[in-house]
């Protein structure tokens, strides 16, 4: 090309791009009124990072604003993503041209202004979802008769939604109003109005009662969606007229009756979800007319009859899962051949019979297969192996045959990482060919309670990849073999309960995962296909617990294992649950097991023990289970610690041991610290003579001084420190429940604090007089089993009041462990327990007043809360808070265990400093039990996974609620977003989603952004990452949170 040309054409451009500016100067300008109105929007949210609308006068060149070319009045306001937060200025209503209104997945909260829609009323695109947003849909307000798409779910708004609301909507397209508190019944008269619609949702809400007819006028619907709300009844007839649908979505509700066959002829649907509902009758044989289905999930229901052989039309199937119902037939009748896309079946927990069918494996895309629970027979076939994506296959507890050619053959299922085929092949012997090859990447080997005879085969030494193995409940016998200690990965291991012999193995202590931290710290948890369920040990109303992660466990109990328990096995320092009962282990007790610092469980029973229990195990930090029943151990059962909350039974059958849980006094010489037995039996009775005199005459001086007392301190207050021993003994009788007649109900119990010194002597009646005989006036807050009220005692100090009521025994228990946690805990950062008294049938406690009440209430409920918590003040909370814990957990003696640390339990003084509060669900644990019933335990979003298995409280419970406050502080987020059970958002997850998606800037709260801290807050949400970790071993120690937190940022804390 010539200069000339190039010159030509550079000149064309400016000429263009010249004239295009002139056209936008004189034509484009914005709307005066509707930048002001623009203006007064902006003034009224803050937003990371800010708006930048100030650099130019028109409005049309600011981000997120579309024009009209020709008048210039603003058409859309697209500020999606943008960290707004706030309320929606009623300056918006002035702009009455806009057609596009997206302000999606912000922190937008309150009320929409009034008569929003109404003003706005040429909008057509309307998208306010992830939100904060709250208020109902009523007559005061109506959809713009041109919006095509609605969508406000995951918001606060609540109430039924109207009809005049909806009545002038004619041209929607999109109705989704998910995750909102919504109640009534669900408005299907929309599609009166609305004929166009082509989805609907309303799930995750509060509707109830029946599905009313009307949705068979949305003759283009595609999606309907209302799952996990209270309806019941049966689906109305009118949607089976729907016949462009292409997702029914109903599950977690309470449908009960058959499926109408009639539902069987939306030939388009590629979605049906009906599963947790309370349908029964037979699956229809018109499930066959849904060709076009990818996924069918029906489980969780009371179907009974058999998968009807029309399903075999439904070729396009991925997802199959009818799991727990009542479906039952010969197996290898249905033709699987057919689903040429099928990559999960679940069948579950029913009750069919006969063969595996051939069929399945000609579904050469299945990843996931569970057959388990039901009752199939016969041999596995070798064409299973030639399935090259199947990776999950569990078989348990049926009837199936001949073991040793299942091995071999599923050893050539080349990516099978999880294998469970426990209960079966009764009575057969465990294969132990030393050439079998294959297994390469199993990680999970299930092949307990069969009653297999043999040995331990020699092949599995071969599965490298191996990380939890149970052979349990089997009659295996011989030696176990060492190089079980050499499998790298192994970290779960289960022989329990067959007839192995020999010395305690001590190849096993090689295991590395069980003996070294760096090495620990490689388990991960394990991916499944599909979840893992067993039966729970408690609560039978659960039919199935899902395994959500496996302990670092070795199980060696119920063999013939004899000879010494090895001092060796200290060096399994990371193991958690140890089991090597019911053997025959003779000799003492080796007090190196009190090095294995992360035991939860240890059971030691049913041996030949003899000696005494080592008091170094005290030092246990989270042991929670504890049995050496039935043994021959003696001398006194150690006293601190764990010891002092175990049940008798864990030492029962051990008549030499005494102590006073077995109700057995040790003598002089057995007690603790007196292990000398060659001391003479002078010195014994020289010592007797002196005990009995100082009893003898204690005795005398209690029974001169004791009706003194009573009758001269009987109406004031006994002023004292009350230890544990003394409180339990004033206000507690042997069943640990308080005991009226012992105890004057007009008494108040006052510690001796800082601040209960300053008061003067107070009485029930000075409280009823503070309160107001308790009037509801003076309600500050809600406690665990009863309210808070504020009282204002004679000399004008405040102070809370927490009142007990309801369940007696619940309420004894929240009371014990109110004054026992707190009467023994004084830290700064621990909410003050002042007193308590009994009043009328209730327990009172009375405690220092915090005049900023709760962190929840800051975070989640004061309108302008959120944006008073600037970073140092919440980071201040955080180390605040993280010091209370350090205190109770490490300090404290006895040491505590909270139970229930959440944001609304972190009360803020007048200076904003944290202090932990509601011990309602505290245990002492003297000083690290954790031997705690999950019954009563925690709040949802707060409660740690492993919980739903172990059933015990922990430390390293404590720390993962501590990091979930950690993450509210960080971003402004409930814990569980929706405020529902069902199907809800958890903050955890979601910010481990956001991490992993590298959009970490995103997780902090809007109003904390661009101020400068985003450094420090990285190194936050690094240390509440860590506490919030599934494994429980990942955790740190409050210890180490304590510190980090000092260091974090340039301006740190100096101890």
């Amino acid at each position: 090309m010539t200069n000339i040309a190039r010159f030509s054409n550079l000149l064309l451009k400016i000429t263009l791009i010249s004239v295009g500016c002139f056209i936008h100067t004189c034509h484009g300008a914005c709307n005066a009124v509707d930048r002001d109105s623009l203006s007064s929007f902006n003034l009224s949210l803050s937003s990371s990072p800010p708006l930048d609308w100030s650099l130019t006068v028109d409005c049309c060149d600011w981000e997120g604003i579309g024009c009209d070319g020709s008048s210039g009045r603003v058409t859309e306001l697209s500020l999606p993503s943008r960290g707004l937060v706030g309320n929606i200025s009623p300056s918006t209503l002035n702009l009455t041209s806009l057609t596009q209104l997206t302000l999606s997945n912000n922190s937008l909260s309150g009320p929409l202004p009034a008569r929003f829609f109404l003003s706005l009323n040429q909008l057509q695109v309307i998208d306010l979802s992830h939100n904060r947003l709250i208020g109902e849909l009523n007559s005061s307000d109506a959809l713009p008769a041109k919006a095509r798409i609605f969508n406000i779910s995951s918001n606060n708004f609540q109430g039924p939604i109207q009809t005049p609301f909806i009545e002038t909507g004619l041209n929607l397209e999109t109705f989704d109003v998910n995750s909102n508190s919504f109640t009534g019944i669900i408005p299907s008269v929309i599609c009166s109005f609305s004929p166009s619609i082509k989805l609907l949702d309303f799930s995750n809400n509060d509707f109830m009662g029946l599905i009313p007819q009307g949705f068979g006028q949305c003759t283009s619907l595609l999606s309907l969606r209302a799952g996990f709300n209270n309806l019941s009844g049966s689906a109305p007839r009118d949607i089976y007229g729907l016949l462009p649908l292409e997702e029914l979505y109903l599950p977690g509700n309470r449908l009960t009756g058959p499926i109408d066959p009639s539902l069987l002829n939306l030939t388009n649907l590629k979605s049906l979800a009906l599963f947790g509902n309370e349908l029964t009758g037979p699956i229809p044989e018109e499930i066959g007319n849904l060709f076009k289905l990818e996924k069918l999930e029906l489980h969780i229901n009371h179907l009974n009859g058999t998968v009807p052989d029309s399903l075999l039309n439904c070729t396009n199937l991925t997802l199959l899962n009818l799991r727990v119902n009542l479906l039952g037939g010969e197996l290898s009748s249905l033709n699987f051949s057919r689903f040429v896309r099928l990559r999960t079946v679940d069948l579950g927990n029913n009750f069919f019979t006969g063969n595996l069918p051939r069929t399945l494996f000609l579904c050469k895309t299945l990843r996931a297969v569970r057959f388990a629970t039901n009752k199939l027979s016969g041999e596995i076939v070798p064409e299973i192996a030639s399935l090259p994506f199947l990776s999950f296959l569990t078989l348990s507890n049926n009837t199936l045959t001949n073991v040793t050619s299942a091995i071999r053959i599923l050893s050539g299922c080349k990516n099978l990482k999880t294998l469970t085929l426990a209960l079966n092949f009764f009575n057969e012997t465990l294969p132990d060919n030393e050439r079998l090859v294959g297994f390469q990447n199993m990680q999970v080997f299930g092949l307990g309670a069969c009653n297999l005879t043999g040995r331990i085969p020699m092949w599995i030494s071969e599965l490298n990849m191996i990380e939890v193995l149970d052979l349990s409940k089997n009659f295996l016998t011989g030696f176990i073999p060492g190089w079980l200690g050499d499998l790298p990965n192994i970290f779960y291991l289960n022989l329990s309960h067959n007839l192995l012999t020999g010395n305690f193995p001590m190849d096993l202590l090689k295991i590395r995962l069980l003996a070294s931290k760096s090495n620990s710290d490689e388990v991960n948890n394990i991916n499944l296909e599909l979840p893992l369920l067993v039966k729970p040990n408690h609560f039978s109303n659960k039919l199935y617990n899902q395994i959500s992660y496996f302990p670092l466990t070795l199980f060696l109990g119920g063999n013939r294992i004899s000879g010494p328990i090895p001092a060796e096995i200290g060096q399994l320092k990371y193991v958690i649950w140890l089991d090597i009962s019911r053997n025959n282990f003779s000799g003492e007790i080796p007090a190196t097991i009190s090095n294995l610092t992360s035991l939860e469980r240890l059971d030691l029973s049913g041996n030949n023990l003899t000696g005494e229990i080592p008091a170094s195990l005290q030092n246990l930090n989270f042991l929670s289970t504890f049995s050496v029943a039935n043994n021959d151990l003696e001398g006194p059962i150690p006293t601190g610690g764990q010891f002092g909350t175990f049940l008798s039974s864990s030492f029962e059958g051990n008549p030499r041991l005494c102590g006073r849980i077995l109700k057995r006094l040790c003598s002089i010489d057995t007690q603790p610290g007196n292990t000398d037995r060659s001391k003479t039996e002078n010195g014994h009775n020289q010592k007797k003579i002196i005990i009995l005199t100082l009893v003898i005459s204690c005795a005398i001086f209690t029974m001169i001084l004791l009706p003194y007392l009573y009758f001269s301190r009987r109406k004031t207050i006994l002023k004292s420190e009350i230890d544990e021993k003394d409180l339990e003994a004033v206000s507690f009788n042997s069943s640990g429940v308080f005991s009226e007649h012992n105890k004057e109900p007009s008494l108040v119990v006052l510690f001796s604090t800082n601040e209960s010194n300053k008061m003067k002597d107070i009485t029930i009646a000075d409280i009823l007089k503070a309160t107001d005989n308790f009037n509801q006036v003076n309600i500050i807050g809600c406690g665990g089993f009863g309210l808070v009220y504020k009282a204002t005692v004679s000399d004008g100090s405040n102070v809370a009041i927490k009142k007990l009521s309801g369940d007696t025994g619940l309420m004894e228990l929240e009371f014990k462990a109110e004054v026992e946690a707190l009467s023994t805990a004084q830290h700064k950062n621990i909410v003050t327990l002042q007193g308590y008294c009994f009043h009328d049938g209730y327990r009172l406690l009375i405690y220092s007043y915090m005049e900023n009440g709760s962190l929840d209430y800051w975070l989640h409920e004061q309108p302008d809360g959120p944006s008073s918590l600037t970073w140092p003040a919440r980071l201040k909370i955080a180390r605040g808070a993280s010091d209370g814990v350090k205190y109770m957990h490490e300090t404290c003696n006895p040491h505590i265990i909270h139970r229930d640390l959440k944001s609304s339990n972190i009360l803020l003084d007048r200076d904003f400093e944290a202090h932990v509060a509601d011990f309602g669900l505290a245990r002492l644990i003297m000083p690290y039990d954790t031997h705690v019933s999950t019954e009563l335990v925690g709040t949802l979003g707060y409660i740690p996974p492993e919980y739903s298995q172990s059933w015990m409280a922990t430390l390293r419970g404590d720390v993962y609620s501590f990091g979930v406050v950690v993450l509210e502080l960080l971003t402004g987020k409930r814990p569980v977003e929706s405020v529902k059970q069902r199907m809800s958002r958890d903050l955890v997850m979601w910010v481990q989603e956001m991490r992993n998606d590298g959009r970490v800037d995103d997780i902090f709260d809007p109003v904390l952004r661009g101020k400068g801290f985003e450094d420090e807050m990285a190194q936050v949400l690094d240390v509440a990452f860590m506490c919030v970790s599934r494994n429980p071993l990942d955790r740190p120690t409050i210890n180490e949170v304590v510190e980090w937190l000092k260091n974090v940022g340039p301006g740190r804390q100096t101890t």
